[in-house]
């Protein structure tokens, strides 16, 4: 019957409350005890596996002693347990608990591969590690040591698995381990030479070592937790119970768990020494009184010269105290043996407090890395360093920029065994410098580039473009009716709109885009990289400066009021300087009062053709504004045939029907409403008019299997509600949705491809099927191409053009019809206008194909005839 209160977490709360009722509860108590003894009947017969592993438990006059037998008679007495000691050898024992012929195994170290079979207590018995124990002839003093030796474990003990894992990971494959039923007989095989060292935890061990004269090694290795363990979801009682012990006695320093372990501990202590130690001793002794008599003769001589020696190094360090640097000492394991008064000072910690540390504890992660790597440059190369430290204590309360020198220290043998360093604090110097820096090159006021430093700028920017031939632009925006505002509220109120004005347009640029402020008014952006082409050039200039003119559209606060102010701007392009900085300057400034004397708040391009085609550009956007509202655009379809030429549907292509110039080419049209965002106007009306020219198809036998095509661009597809306008549009018409194709471009797959494949995948669970456009062009990678859920690739007619002359054109048509093959997808060949093109596709596999020798674009109703509007 258990003495110490009822098992589990019920009868805790019960003793519990029944304890603070006083001596009532506690007769109640002591009933219920009473009634349980009697109830449970007869002692309970425990079968425990025993092996020789002293101090923690082993056989002795047929009971079980040690740590762990002691322990388990403990906790016997208290539940009514007979202990029945079961002799076995270490694997022995595992067998016959795993098979139930046990009940019981103490000293069982826990693993993960012995919790598959065995039950582990949640409370440890005892803590231990392992330690390698060597034959005395034998010299192991680190892993690396185990080299070419035999090393003997106890078979499927902890150690055997650890101790292999361990030399693999170290590479030393040459090291023989050796297995033994018993930690005596490995131990006899070490002794005798027949294995080098030996394996086992430090408790045993080191009484062991002892009697077979074997010498412990600084190889220790697996600190584990040992248990009792059971057969797996079997004895869960026994080890509850033992767990119960277990966790109230280690929280109780005069508990029997402490007794029992200094009781072994003071046995351990009780070691007989041999008689050749008292021989040894004595000879010791006598040498003892020898060396004394020495000692006694040279003593005044050392006193002498350890007098001198305090001497010097008191000289020594009050020098280096007083010297304006912080110098510093580290062993080759970077341990500080030294620090002055000034390095201690850079810590704000005692020079005491610092020696024995590393870098790690003195500063933060990013500066200990790099200092420790700049230390072992000297140690490991023996290089003198030199160099600018900024860091960081590991506290963050100070962060100093240090000028330092690194340097090894050599032994007699020539040998480095440690560093020196010498840092001298220069902060103060390096934020003068910055200061200087910035008050040469950024205006005070702004906190923008100044003219020097647009000057340099455009310089640099200019040398880059005669190499690349990569565009580049500079704007010059100065502020309509600055001076009024002057002359009304003063140049403080003044002060502060420029302030506010460099922000906003600031916000609006680019990232590597230059920003300055000239002086007054004035300010010039500089950009670069623009591209080769003049008209992309224009658009990135046009749409920069039209966001620089719309910053300006909300008042500035000054005072108690808002204030209204627009800008102007010249724009000159790199191509029109000549590689001349002055000359750029004054055609940006020129262009600039172009636009002031068109009436302010606009932009102006220098070279005149290029404004005419600004002009072009605006006129057209404007123009094309009205045709969005008057719906001047129509739909041409162009055939997409089969095998033997037969009609399956058509690509949609759109046309702008102009009052006045006719039919405009969408390669006029498209960029403008791309760059102004009309596209998405649009695209909406051409989604909306294919789905209705399907549905008429639909109603007709001869049209009724007729697909159609509908290119999408990538600002449409990237509008976040274009899915739902696509399901909208096919309820909406009632148009089949597995006849309408989306054709794509590789252009729309750059950026957030995961976003795109679910909105492909949501328009596809509704049977809408896509197509990527213009294939082999653009950015498309195979990483890529087997994430999107594709129906159709389309072989670009710049491949088709020269099928026939190029064989290198021949070979990428060939290579996409093997790439749609494996990936199960149909592939489309545009822009045949051969019958020798058509036959050499159809010769490669290709059977589907568009282009002018199929039929021309055309109303819809002439797509069967195959020549629709055939000019």
């Amino acid at each position: 019957m258990r003495q110490d209160g009822p098992a589990g977490p019920q009868g805790l709360r019960l003793m519990d409350v029944l304890r603070g009722r006083g001596g009532l509860g506690l007769l109640f108590v002591c009933l219920l005890s009473l009634i349980a003894g009697g109830v449970s009947g007869a002692p309970r017969a425990v079968r425990v596996g025993v092996y020789q592993n002293p101090p923690k438990i082993f056989l002795e006059h047929g009971r079980i002693s040690g740590i762990f037998g002691d322990l388990l008679y403990a906790i016997a007495d208290r539940e009514g347990w007979t202990i029945e000691p079961v002799v076995c050898n270490w694997q022995q024992c595992l067998k016959m608990l795993r098979d139930g012929r046990i009940d019981l195994m103490p000293d069982v170290a826990y693993s993960a591969l012995r919790a598959q079979t065995l039950g582990f207590g949640r409370v440890p018995a005892l803590y231990s590690w392992s330690e390698l124990y060597s034959n005395p002839g034998v010299h192991l003093v680190s892993i690396r040591d185990l080299a070419g030796k035999r090393i003997v474990v106890l078979a499927g003990s902890v150690q055997m698995g650890y101790l292999t894992e361990m030399i693999r990971s170290f590479g030393l494959h040459d090291v023989t381990l050796l297995s033994t039923d018993t930690l005596a007989a490995a131990f006899e095989m070490t002794a005798s030479g027949d294995a080098d060292a030996v394996a086992t935890n430090k408790f045993f061990g080191d009484s062991e070592a002892r009697r077979y004269h074997l010498d412990n090694t600084p190889i220790i290795f697996q600190p584990s937790r040992l248990y009792f363990a059971t057969a797996k979801e079997r004895g869960q009682g026994l080890l509850d119970a033992i767990d119960f012990y277990l966790k109230q006695w280690q929280a109780s320093a005069n508990s029997p768990y402490y007794r029992i372990l200094d009781h072994w501990k003071e046995i351990q202590r009780k070691t007989p020494i041999p008689p050749l130690v008292w021989w040894g001793g004595g000879a010791l002794v006598m040498l003892l009184i020898a060396a004394l008599l020495s000692m006694w003769l040279q003593r005044r001589h050392v006193l002498a010269q350890g007098r001198h020696l305090r001497i010097t190094e008191a000289k020594l360090a009050l020098i280096l105290d007083g010297v304006d640097a912080g110098i510093y000492i580290k062993d080759r394991q970077l341990r500080y043996q030294y620090v002055n008064h000034r390095h201690a000072e850079h810590l704000g910690l005692p020079a005491q407090a610092i020696i024995g540390r590393t870098d790690d504890a003195l500063y933060d992660a990013e500066t200990a890395a790099r200092t420790q790597a700049d230390d072992r440059r000297v140690l490991d190369d023996g290089e003198r360093l030199t160099l600018e430290e900024e860091n960081q204590r590991a506290d963050g309360t100070s962060r100093h920029t240090y000028l330092t020198v690194k340097q090894p220290l050599r032994d007699e043998n020539d040998e480095i065994y440690a560093l020196c360093g010498i840092s001298t604090d220069f902060t103060e110097q390096k934020l003068n410098q910055a200061e200087i820096h910035r008050l040469a090159f950024y205006d005070p006021l702004t906190g923008l580039p100044n003219r020097s430093l647009l000057l340099d700028r455009t310089r640099h920017a200019l040398d880059n473009y005669e190499r690349t031939r990569l565009l580049g632009a500079l704007l010059f925006i100065d502020l309509d009716n600055f001076k009024v505002l002057n002359d009304t509220l003063g140049h403080g109120q003044g002060d502060r709109l420029l302030e506010q004005v460099a922000a906003r347009i600031g916000a609006e640029v680019r990232r590597n885009d230059t920003l300055a402020r000239l002086g007054g008014d004035e300010f010039v952006l500089l950009m670069e990289n623009l591209g080769e082409t003049p008209d992309a050039a224009i658009r990135d200039i046009e749409a920069t400066g039209r966001k620089l003119l719309h910053a300006f559209g909300d008042p500035f606060p000054l005072l108690d009021e808002q204030y209204n102010i627009t800008a102007s701007i010249g724009v000159a392009l790199f191509s029109e300087a000549d590689n001349h900085v002055d000359e750029l300057l004054k055609r940006a400034d020129m262009a600039m009062y172009e636009a002031k004397a068109a009436g302010r708040n606009q932009i102006k391009f220098f070279d005149p053709v290029m404004q005419d085609s600004l002009t072009a550009r605006a006129a057209l956007e404007s123009e094309l504004h009205v045709a969005l509202k008057q719906e001047q655009f129509l739909l041409l379809y162009q055939p997409q045939t089969g095998r033997d030429g037969q009609v399956l549907g058509a690509e949609a292509l759109v046309r702008w029907r102009h009052p006045q110039e006719g039919l405009i080419s969408p390669a006029v049209f498209i960029p403008v409403a791309e760059s102004t965002g009309q596209i998405l106007t649009l695209g909406r009306w051409v989604l909306r008019t294919a789905c209705e020219q399907l549905v008429a198809w639909q109603r007709s036998p001869a049209h009724a299997g007729l697909a159609l095509s509908v290119n999408v661009s990538a600002r449409q597809f990237h509008h976040p509600d274009f899915v739902s306008e696509v399901l909208t549009l096919l309820d909406e018409t009632g148009a089949a949705p597995d006849r309408l194709t989306l054709e794509l471009t590789e252009s729309l797959f750059i950026d957030d491809l995961d976003n795109l494949v679910g909105k492909m995948k949501a328009l596809k669970a509704r049977g809408v099927r896509f197509s990527l456009d213009d294939f082999g062009t653009g950015y498309s990678s195979l990483s890529h191409l087997k994430r999107l859920p594709l129906d159709q690739l389309k072989i670009d007619q710049s491949f088709v053009r020269d099928l026939l002359v190029d064989p290198n054109d021949a070979a990428i048509v060939r290579t996409i019809l093997a790439l749609g093959k494996s990936l199960d997808l149909e592939v489309m060949a545009e822009g045949v206008e051969t019958a020798q093109q058509r036959e050499a596709l159809v010769a490669h596999g290709c059977h589907l194909q568009q282009g002018y020798l199929h039929g021309y674009p055309g109303p819809a109703d002439a797509v069967l005839e195959g020549q629709a509007g055939r000019r």
